[in-house]
């Protein structure tokens, strides 16, 4: 299928790993002109390095920066420039008791996670709704629905982020500009690989045991495994693509059936 998306220019925060990468990759294949993203300049130049040399069809292209960072995040969008596709991605998450997390882990998390939506954002979509085209996708979580108890900031950024490209979309009305969220599920991305890994070692167990254990305890996925990151980008870069125009505001799942209910 063509997803039509040849000679746009799209911009994938935290796309070095993860989901984040396997859709600079799904997007470059579609013909799009990707601008990585990452913290370390290094990385950023091999993933940019990889995409042109697999998907030579565009001048791909890589800016560093930390979302941590507001300083950072100003050298980013002076920078960045227009883009027809923004996919809000980057994010961290981590387990911790709710009594134990500090005002200052709370504000990481809101930088890294909310913010970094809010200001990417805020830069591009005056452009895209002057131009007349556009797609913004914030990649969220099913835990922003059914929020973790010990997974609770991540939880609340990720469930703000929905609410955020909620009310953004309502700026596009009449126009063919989208906004959209992805809610994603369990996903076997680089850093639930190395944490699969780490407990493995420290098992002295197989990883593959692990990682089956780790979503056996989901009872409610109907799936019964992890999700590859290449498929949450899938439906990432369909809602960034013109044959998902009558898509917008939309908090669309690829959880895996983790949220049973009817949403």
């Amino acid at each position: 299928m063509d997803l039509q998306l040849r000679g746009k220019t799209a911009f994938v925060s935290g796309s070095t790993q993860g989901i984040g990468r396997a859709v600079a990759s799904r997007l470059a294949a579609e013909g799009a002109r990707v601008v990585v993203n990452g913290r370390d300049p290094e990385t950023v130049d091999a993933v940019t390095t990889e995409l042109r040399r697999a998907h030579p069809g565009a001048d791909h292209s890589g800016i560093a920066a930390d979302f941590a960072d507001p300083t950072s995040v100003e050298t980013l969008v002076a920078e960045l420039g227009d883009v027809d596709i923004l996919v809000n991605n980057v994010g961290l998450f981590g387990l911790g008791s709710f009594e134990s997390t500090t005002d200052e882990e709370w504000d990481h998390y809101l930088e890294v996670n909310l913010m970094s939506g809010v200001r990417l954002s805020r830069h591009v979509l005056p452009g895209m709704l002057e131009r007349g085209w556009g797609r913004v996708l914030f990649v969220s979580s099913e835990s922003g629905v059914n929020v973790p108890a010990d997974m609770i900031p991540y939880g609340v950024t990720k469930a703000a982020m929905i609410a955020l490209g909620n009310g953004l979309a309502k700026r596009t009305r009449g126009t063919a500009v989208t906004v959209n969220t992805v809610l994603g599920g369990p996903t076997y991305s680089d850093g639930v690989a190395s944490a699969v890994e780490a407990v493995a070692a420290a098992q002295s167990a197989p990883a593959e045991a692990v990682k089956a254990s780790i979503i056996g305890q989901n009872r409610t996925t109907l799936l019964e495994r992890f999700i590859e990151p290449d498929e949450v980008a899938s439906l990432v870069v369909y809602l960034a693509s013109p044959l998902a125009s009558a898509t917008n505001g939309a908090a669309v799942r690829g959880d895996g059936g983790v949220l049973t209910g009817m949403l």
